[in-house]
């Protein structure tokens, strides 16, 4: 190949610095769905036949979209009086998770995820609670919950402001899955964390988990028979995977086999896709992705760590991962921002495929980016960029909060050109075929 090197690196400087980017492997268009908002974080869409987009925003409200498509002007939820209050340059706290009982066309019943005030006899070198309540929709009405139907179902002590996870959503099996981050701070240790272990290794605690619920019973969280650790006296009995560091969004796929694709942030090196089994063992903070690690240095993975966990259960690796710092071809990025495996009709070319998104490769500049996933016949994962089509630099040029799907299955980019939830650049994109 004739000098190739070369002139791929120049030309690689003069894509930066000018805006313009090579054609993209993949293109995808965008439809705007929503905006003025704040940071949306999340969508969520219940079963009830009314085909109504519900948006999550982290300063603590929650939006309809109604079925014309149409944003409604007054917050379904407002649950601000009662959360943390949130620092607009940054925050990882707020109202993060929204999940609608799969009868609620009939019980009204639907559950939230959010962060609030520690109590009186709280350890005061904390942060705040993760608290998942039950509300009821208003009789009656199309667009109105009642906020005084709250059921405080679970809520969690957190050391530190980051790492909280956010994630509900109920199985094919009907339970209601959650997922809570590390308790924050670095390396999972200090105070709050678990000396010698971590809070993601150590089973006696919530932190650094997914959680499985039966939530059938009104008000109440209730442990399902086959929780794989309900028979074991040394662990929470509504663990349903550990190891994690921040588990920020996961779905379940929505074809036939159901498989839960977790997205769990990184730390300095690695951002990661884990599929989750019943019991697994996702590695932190032993292994950040496939990497070694060490919690006292953390910037440089040790030639070899354990490759099991302290019941000899083997740790398992993340099926898709990239680097803060990849360089050439690699994707890289600084946050995993979220992702599902498309089952929608209005894209057919990614039907199957897992579609997910950084959230930026710069606090500075917002550049979020989606990716998308295909998985080889070796259950390997080829890895794409997707360009934006008719967008500058083939980039959505904002931060990527989350990725989302409604009910039939389409794909929903969250984005904002903030770092902290303060302003109204918030809005909802709904992926399209590009333009031909």
């Amino acid at each position: 190949m004739r000098g190739s090197i070369g002139s791929l690196m120049i030309m690689s400087l003069l894509f930066y610095l000018f805006g313009c980017s090579p054609k993209p492997d993949i293109a995808v268009g965008i439809m705007p769905v929503a905006g003025g908002l704040n940071h949306p974080v999340a969508v969520a869409a219940p079963d009830d036949g009314s085909n109504r987009l519900f948006i999550v925003d982290q300063i603590g409200l929650i939006y309809v979209n109604n079925s014309s498509g149409t944003l409604e002007a007054q917050p379904y939820l407002d649950v601000t009086g009662k959360m943390v209050t949130l620092n607009s340059g940054y925050d990882e706290r707020g109202l993060l998770g929204l999940a609608f009982h799969p009868d609620f066309k009939n019980n009204r019943r639907f559950f939230v995820f959010y962060n609030v005030p520690l109590k009186a006899g709280d350890p005061q070198n904390f942060d705040c609670r993760v608290r998942v309540s039950e509300f009821l929709d208003k009789s009656g009405t199309q667009n109105a919950a009642d906020p005084d139907s709250e059921q405080v179902l679970l809520e969690v002590l957190k050391p530190s402001s980051n790492h909280n996870g956010g994630e509900i959503t109920f199985g094919p099996d009907g339970y209601l899955y959650i997922g809570i981050g590390d308790g924050g701070g670095a390396n999972d240790v200090g105070t709050g964390h678990t000396e010698g272990l971590g809070n993601g290794q150590d089973l006696t605690t919530l932190l650094g988990k997914i959680l499985r619920y039966d939530v059938n019973t009104p008000g109440a969280l209730q442990i399902p028979a086959d929780n794989p650790f309900v028979n074991d006296s040394d662990a929470e009995p509504a663990i349903y995977a550990c190891g994690f560091r921040n588990p920020w969004r996961f779905s379940f796929d929505a074809g036939g086999e159901h498989r839960l694709f977790c997205t769990d942030v990184g730390q300095n090196l690695i951002e990661e896709v884990d599929i989750i089994t019943k019991g697994g063992n996702y590695g932190w903070n032993i292994k950040e992705g496939t990497l070694c690690f060490d919690p006292q240095n953390a910037t440089s993975p040790p030639a070899q760590c354990p490759a099991v966990g302290a019941r000899g259960e083997a740790l398992i690796d993340p099926v898709i991962e990239y680097s803060h710092s990849g360089t050439g071809t690699a994707i890289r990025g600084k946050a995993i921002a979220g992702g599902f495996v498309y089952r929608g009709k209005a894209i057919p070319g990614l039907i199957g495929k897992y579609i997910f998104a950084d959230w930026s490769g710069s606090f500075v500049v917002p550049d979020g980016k989606l990716f998308i996933a295909d998985e080889q016949p070796d259950k390997t994962w080829e890895v794409k960029e997707a360009g934006i089509a008719e967008r500058k630099n083939n980039r959505l040029n904002s931060f990527v909060l989350g990725i989302g799907q409604g009910l039939d299955n389409e794909a929903y980019v969250l984005t904002a050109t903030t770092t902290g939830p303060t302003g109204s650049t918030g809005q909802v994109w709904k992926l399209m075929p590009a333009p031909q």
